[in-house]
């Protein structure tokens, strides 16, 4: 018997040894046979994509809409024209002009509203700020608005918003607007300031005011629309950048607000729905529904909507879309984004199911002046192919290739400087 028993495990362990054998010559065969036909072919079809994937080549299959950026809709270059019509007084800091608004086509034209200062001297911080010198280059503003017939030469049409009466949000500055067009009427929403910006932060509500026309008169509703969030909450303190947007019957506004402070500032956005206008608007609870950008920029694209996501953040200098409205993912990456947005978009308030997108739009350039003491902002037009009605090669290519003095130009400060010239002494003397 005990003979036997060992003869049995013999077999048992034989058996074990030839399929570790088989198996170990299976997987060398097929081992080889991947090796053979694992090489990433040159001529990519549709395919490719069912192979193994490295993290980087899974994305550009299934992140992406298109594995190149010339077939990528979310993807373009940006141009930027000057704009013709707009005067700012020598360039002597005194005039300003920033943060457009969405632009919209009303009465055979262009119209677009935009943060304007026009004070005695340019900003001299909040330390020396008052009644007539401003604090800031968008402290002291009102709300103007300009018309073109073609985009690029405009004609200034004067005041929209002025700084309504103490104490109602806007007294001290009203800044950053942006249109809604709803049911026949049009409301600006707007940033409210009740303190010169930097004496605590850069705080203050959203403010509104409606009107039968684009040119006015406007009534302000001396209300705060969209308020900051509770203590403790990542809104509490700015509300910023307000741009409304019609879907599913609702208004859907975005908005943006700086957190995390002391520690390095995280900027995202927020999302805030009401069935009207003017509020009660509800914030969503899945906010911040964006993590990077300095300013809100969005267009109804497809099924859903996509963002422009400037210079702020992780996720800076990105174009990201949400089928959804509330949950962004990136679509792709881009250069020379325009700062302060506000694109012309032609379905910003029909509720469309089948967004179009952008070909243009106008922004801002803060650093107009050369002088640090003569700082003041100006209006650019920017052209894209953000849309899915232009084919434009041309705005597709990558690579933009600048002159050696726009990298010179951001050069090491002196501190920076200092500190090389010591680890290349402690180098010398080690």
């Amino acid at each position: 018997m005990k003979k036997s028993g060992l003869n049995s495990k013999s077999k048992v362990i034989a058996c074990f040894s030839l399929c570790l054998l088989i198996s170990s010559c299976s997987s060398k065969k097929t081992l080889n046979e991947d090796e053979a036909q694992e090489s990433f072919p040159y001529t990519i079809t549709d395919n490719t994509k069912n192979r193994q994937l490295s993290a980087a080549a899974k994305r550009s299959f299934y992140h992406y809409s298109d594995i190149h950026p010339s077939g990528n809709e979310l993807y373009t270059q940006f141009k930027y024209t000057p704009l013709k019509g707009l005067d700012y007084h020598g360039g002597d800091g005194t005039i300003s002009r920033r943060d457009p608004s969405k632009v919209i086509f009303e009465n055979g034209k262009y119209y677009v509203w935009y943060t304007y200062r026009h004070t005695p001297v340019p900003p001299r911080g909040a330390d020396q700020s008052n009644d007539t010198i401003p604090s800031t280059d968008w402290d002291l503003s009102e709300i103007w608005y300009a018309t073109s017939e073609d985009g690029f030469i405009w004609e200034e049409q004067g005041v929209a918003i002025p700084r309504p009466p103490k104490p109602h949000a806007g007294w001290r500055s009203v800044s950053t607007a942006d249109i809604l067009k709803w049911k026949g009427k049009y409301y600006l929403y707007y940033q409210g300031f009740l303190e010169a910006s930097g004496k605590r932060g850069d705080y203050c509500p959203v403010a509104a005011s409606y009107a039968d026309s684009p040119d006015g008169p406007w009534t302000a509703t001396n209300e705060i629309i969209v308020p900051n969030g509770a203590k403790g909450s990542w809104d509490q303190y700015a509300i910023h950048d307000p741009y409304p947007l019609v879907h599913n019957g609702k208004i859907y506004l975005y908005y943006k607000s700086a957190f995390n402070r002391p520690a390095p500032v995280w900027v995202g956005a927020g999302l805030a729905i009401a069935d009207n206008p003017l509020g009660p608007f509800e914030k969503h609870p899945l906010n911040p529904v964006t993590t990077s950008g300095h300013e809100t920029t969005l267009f109804p694209f497809d099924k859903g909507v996509a963002a422009m996501i400037t210079k702020d953040g992780t996720e800076h200098f990105t174009i990201q879309y949400a089928e959804d409205w509330v949950n962004f993912e990136i679509a792709s990456i881009v250069e020379l984004m325009p700062a302060a947005a506000g694109p012309f978009v032609p379905d910003a308030f029909t509720d469309t199911k089948d967004g179009r997108g952008i070909t243009w739009g106008l922004s801002h350039f803060v650093n107009a002046s050369t002088d640090p003491k003569k700082r003041y902002s100006i209006l650019a037009r920017f052209d894209c192919d953000l849309s899915k009605d232009v084919d434009d090669p041309a705005m597709k290519k990558t690579g933009i290739w600048l002159r050696p003095d726009v990298y010179f130009s951001q050069g090491l400060h002196q501190k920076q400087r200092q500190r090389i010239l010591e680890e290349n002494e402690k180098l010398r003397n080690d």
